[in-house]
């Protein structure tokens, strides 16, 4: 399934990059996407060279599922510069992002401005500051720059963006150090995975609600789950009765008849739906921000599909709440009681389902040959996350409660 002595299997095909553009305070703003190919030996091809294969993967994606109603920031190729073409209309919250070398070519200003006056908004990428870019800077909505390789001169970079009338998009916030650069500068939004890796906050006590929440997780990830328990945890938290309730209740369900029985609406349910209500208490999702809970689904059901079973959905699920509440991984595995296989990925990506989670944590982080070294096809996860996503957000969707519950 994961033969590395193929590099067939790994070329000639575009992988498909999709990461959440955020406010300082971690809402999301849109989520940016981009394609790359990957050459023979393990190198990313460059652009130039396979836009025939980015546009293939432009013209089959569908904006809504990758971004709901957010924005979707999209990597321009030649064609789309020349016209738009090969992308969503515009109108639908697309935004263009002009690579740096298309930036210098001649006739590029006007390219941007006629993108603009059909409808789509605009990004520069790849932002260093030189004057070259200083016509373009008057016309695009948003400028990206690479958090990790201007640390030194941020400061002046963002300061220059913003004397120009743009807002400031720091790439590769990805770490706390890197965060807090790109605020301390005054970036107005921030790209990278929605969860940092190791972000734990340690001394950091659960709330009674967490603690029943996964108190659920470590009845529900056991081979025959207790139902008498598991209906006694969620009628003891009015938080989890209430999404329970809302949920069955919901023109989603298809149910003719309201449900008022907290047992009833457990076995409706089920256990992974139960499992995912309880990481939605746990990110407090609404309505109005489904982001996180998305994310932590997408990656539950990536993780899910891509080891076949039950304890992947587990852990992904797991993995990506720790590190959005802040929690150490010793505190999760301990509340959560999950098994050892499961406590291994966790703590250090070994164990049967360790590659896997290791693979899902390098595609979000756009990290094409950590997939590799963890034994994944990049085109596989790709594709397998992609999937996902549709399926996350109208979970995510159903399981939010409505604004001012």
């Amino acid at each position: 399934m994961h033969d590395l002595d193929h590099p067939s299997t790994r070329v000639g095909s575009a992988v498909v990059h999709r990461q959440p553009i955020v406010h300082p305070d971690r809402s999301v703003f849109g989520y940016a996407v981009r394609a790359s190919v990957m050459a023979p030996d393990g190198s990313t091809e460059p652009e130039s060279r396979v836009e025939h294969l980015v546009e293939a993967q432009y013209r089959i994606l569908d904006p809504d599922l990758l971004a709901g109603d957010k924005l979707l920031i999209l990597r321009a190729t030649t064609r789309v510069m020349m016209g738009g073409y090969d992308l969503p209309p515009a109108g639908g919250g697309v935004v263009v992002e002009i690579p740096e070398r298309m930036s210098f070519h001649d006739g590029a200003v006007d390219q941007a401005a006629a993108l603009k006056q059909l409808g789509y908004g605009l990004a520069l990428g790849d932002y260093t500051g030189l004057a070259a870019h200083d016509e373009l800077l008057t016309v695009v909505d948003y400028v990206k720059i690479d958090v990790a390789e201007h640390l030194d001169d941020l400061d002046a970079l963002v300061a220059r963006v913003h004397g120009a009338g743009a807002h400031v998009i720091a790439e590769r916030a990805d770490s706390r150090d890197r965060i807090h650069a790109a605020l301390s500068a005054g970036a107005d939004l921030l790209q990278g995975p929605m969860f940092e890796r190791h972000r734990s906050d340690s001394g950091r006590q659960l709330s009674a609600g967490e603690v029943q929440c996964f108190e659920l997780v470590r009845l529900l990830s056991e081979e025959y789950p207790d139902q008498a328990a598991v209906v006694h945890v969620v009628e003891s938290d009015p938080e989890l009765t209430m999404r329970v309730l809302h949920l069955v209740n919901s023109s989603a369900s298809g149910l003719r008849r309201h449900i008022d029985s907290v047992r009833q609406a457990v076995v409706l349910v089920g256990p992974r739906q139960l499992g995912a209500l309880a990481m939605a208490s746990l990110v407090d999702a609404r309505t109005a921000a489904v982001g996180p809970l998305w994310s932590v689904l997408t990656r539950a059901l990536t993780c899910a599909r891509l080891t076949g079973t039950d304890a992947g959905y587990t852990v992904g699920m797991l993995s990506a709440v720790a590190s959005h509440l802040r929690l150490s991984i010793e505190s999760v595995i301990e509340r959560s009681g999950v098994s050892d296989a499961i406590a291994s990925a966790l703590t250090d990506q070994t164990g049967p389902l360790g590659p896997v989670l290791a693979a899902v944590l390098a595609h979000e982080e756009n990290d094409t040959a950590a997939v590799v070294a963890a034994g994944f096809e990049p085109i596989e996860v790709a594709h397998v996350h992609l999937a996902a996503i549709p399926e996350a957000l109208a979970t995510a969707t159903a399981l939010a409660t409505p604004v001012g519950v």
